[in-house]
């Protein structure tokens, strides 16, 4: 969320990620994913920086997220990774399915 001021003086919060579009028209107008418009005092430049560092914010925190052991009896989270590529075969083919013609790992 980002912190804005409306032109009457009100502060208000605003989910970064649903601002669609923002025009300076001398006024910052921001129109929302859903059509909402908010006139505020900020600057266009003024905006986007806040924007920046919100997400610069985020990207900063999420490298200080704290690993929890797992519940007992559970396995702990990790990272899927896709298996490794067989290795091809000791007479030069591999296990790759290929389109007929394909001679694979064979030389011609």
């Amino acid at each position: 969320m980002i912190s804005l001021t409306r032109l009457n003086g009100e502060r208000i919060a605003l989910n970064a990620d649903l601002i669609e579009r923002a025009e300076e028209t001398p006024d910052t107008v921001l129109t929302l994913i859903n059509g909402t418009k908010y006139v505020v005092a900020e600057t266009l430049d003024e905006l986007i920086g806040r924007i920046q560092m919100h997400r610069a914010t985020i990207l900063a925190l999420s490298s200080h997220v704290p690993t929890v052991d797992p519940a007992p009896g559970s396995a702990p989270l990790r990272l899927v990774t896709p298996p490794a590529p067989a290795s091809a075969a000791a007479d030069g083919t591999d296990d790759v399915p290929r389109p007929s013609g394909d001679q694979g790992g064979q030389a011609r």
